[in-house]
């Protein structure tokens, strides 16, 4: 009742209540002779100081007192009148606001329970997603135990076979051989009968010429009937999970082996050097600096984004004459090599690799011996120079130089990271000051060096290096035992691990990469094992170990090195001790 009052006085005076002049409502009224009633300040606009002036509506003269517009009578009835109004107008907006925040509370409510069916429908999306790869991962172990049992199947048929036909062989070896004595006997019998002057009876050359008739059609010409060994390969059948359906392998001829070589182009198989072992990993080894998938001491490891992911690993070996990078799918199988070439024909030793966001390859190592002979004589330059032995090389997905850095010598050996949000280049650096070394990350642009992380701390020795997916920079330190985590901007953000064999301790830690959580892996080279630990560096568990009360399925690794993660989730770890690469498809 109070607001439709409100809305009648208004309507009904509020015209009446206005000044012409300012038309709003009267503010200290004062009435005129001529009975019209005006705002104060607006007839001292109007009037002046003095003097006389006409009213605004009649125009009548009107003569100002000694006191100006101020000493005009006031319109008491006209200003009581605005004040009611005014405060029924202020308890009317009051009412107004609360109906209002009403049904914005009422909107918010709904807009809350909208809110609540989505994170229910994003809680769904991620289970149906958990399912779906459950269910691909059970039918690709599924697909995995069912070709291994066909091929177990199939390397006996052909061992079987294999054996049937090498016994055919034999035996026809075995009869060829008494055909060959009782020829070769009749031929030295009569040979020597005729040195002697032995007179032949006509009953010995009747022996001699049925010999000769015996094996005349017989002469070895007569092809040996074997069964071959066929391969016919089929069709795997796989079990559809729900929506998810596995495609079965496409039947195939046996592939040819591969051409070596950073362009070699067809066929991408090798499986000598492959072994696939019951705890769900493939490991590729065999010593060795020439042939493909054999190493001599394998350091740096990454791997591609791309969809079906490569695996670049490096050989740091410093006696080999062939240093290079090796390429292989994340099945194990080789795929190229690219020769560590820096320029001029000069190979380096690669120490570490890493992949940027357009899939070229960055390598960082040194050249052979490190010394300064070996440049000179490439480059032409004068022996006694300083030139650079150290650098940071781009190589495309041919294996051609892109670009090249040239590093500051050092003895120490140097990892690499990408960060491809950034297209940041980081280099690890040890320098020695008399006894007191001190480890930095460096930072390039393709172009130049744009700052240094870790300055300020007292990191000793840092062996390995990766950025997370915040563009956190991770460090292992290898003579310091710890981790150091750095922000995008290079701040420092915390160390965890000390010396030790404990858990969440380590002992000259070097590989370090993330998963696909912000989980920490790192390569505890020392303790033989690779540690889990969160992204705040607390400790998970064990992945590899050489003790069996520290993982259920004693996964053990002679001394792993480096590590990386595929997109896909596999990981990677390289053992310099026993020169193998080792992929895990679960951990």
């Amino acid at each position: 009742m109070a607001a439709a009052s409100s809305s009648s006085l208004e309507s009904e005076f509020g015209e009446e209540l206005k000044c012409s002049i300012c038309l709003e409502l009267f503010t200290r009224p004062k009435v005129l002779p001529c009975q019209h009633t005006f705002c104060q300040d607006c007839l001292q606009d109007h009037a002046g100081w003095g003097g006389t002036f006409q009213c605004p509506n009649c125009r009548q003269q009107v003569g100002l007192p000694r006191q100006g517009v101020a000493g005009l009578p006031d319109n008491l009835m006209a200003a009581n009148m605005c004040e009611r109004l005014q405060k029924q107008t202020t308890i009317s907006g009051d009412q107004g606001n609360q109906a209002l925040i009403t049904k914005g509370k009422k909107i918010l409510g709904t807009y809350t329970a909208f809110f609540q069916g989505l994170r229910e429908q994003e809680e769904t999306l991620k289970k149906q997603k958990q399912q779906i790869a459950n269910g691909i991962n059970q039918a690709y172990n599924q697909m995995v135990q069912s070709l291994r049992q066909r091929k177990e199947h199939l390397l006996a048929d052909a061992e079987k076979q294999h054996k049937k036909n090498i016994k055919v062989v034999q035996d026809r070896m075995v009869s060829a051989s008494a055909d060959v004595n009782e020829l070769s006997a009749a031929c030295n019998r009569a040979e020597q009968e005729m040195k002697q002057g032995v007179i032949k009876s006509s009953r010995q050359e009747t022996t001699l010429s049925q010999v000769i008739r015996k094996y005349k059609g017989k002469a070895a010409t007569t092809p040996v009937q074997t069964q071959p060994v066929v391969f016919e390969p089929t069709d795997t059948p796989v079990p559809v999970l729900g929506h998810v359906t596995i495609q079965s392998l496409p039947s195939a001829p046996i592939p040819a082996a591969p051409v070596t070589g950073a362009s070699a182009q067809g066929p991408r198989f090798s499986y000598q050097n492959q072994s696939q072992h019951q705890d769900g990993r493939v490991t590729i080894s065999g010593y060795g600096h020439h042939g493909q998938g054999r190493f001599e001491r394998p350091s740096g490891v990454a791997v591609s984004d791309s969809e079906e992911g490569e695996i670049f690993v490096a050989d740091s070996s410093t006696n080999t004459i062939r240093h290079r990078v090796q390429v292989f799918t994340l099945q194990g199988t080789f795929v190229r090599e690219v020769p560590t070439v820096v320029s001029g024909g000069q190979e380096m030793e690669p120490h570490d690799v890493a992949i940027d966001g357009e899939g070229n390859l960055w390598v960082v190592g040194k050249l052979p011996g490190n010394s300064y002979q070996a440049w000179s004589a490439t480059s032409g330059k004068k022996k006694g120079k300083a030139c650079p032995t150290e650098f940071a090389v781009q190589y495309d997905k041919q294996g051609r130089v892109l670009r090249k850095f040239d590093l500051q010598q050092t003895r120490y050996d140097r990892a690499i990271a990408v960060d491809t949000r950034s297209n940041h280049i980081l280099i690890t650096q040890t320098t020695v000051t008399g006894s007191r070394q001190h480890g930095t990350v460096q930072v390039f642009t393709p172009e130049k060096r744009i700052r240094t992380v870790g300055q300020h701390q007292v990191m000793v020795y840092p062996q390995h290096i990766t950025v997370d997916w915040e563009g956190n920079i991770l460090v292992s330190d290898y003579n310091g035992h710890a981790i150091y985590m750095y922000n995008k901007t290079g701040e420092f953000v915390c160390r965890f691990g000390d010396e030790g064999s404990d858990e969440g301790q380590l002992k000259h830690p070097c590989g370090i990469c993330t998963d696909r959580d912000g989980n920490i892996i790192v390569a505890d080279s020392g303790n033989r094992r690779v540690e889990l630990f969160d992204r705040k560096g607390k400790f998970i568990r064990h992945i590899t170990s050489s003790d069996p009360r520290t993982t259920s399925r004693n996964l053990h690794i002679g001394e792993p090195h480096a590590v990386a993660m595929a997109p896909q989730g596999q990981l990677v770890i390289t053992s310099k001790r026993d020169n193998k690469v080792n992929i895990f498809y679960k951990y």
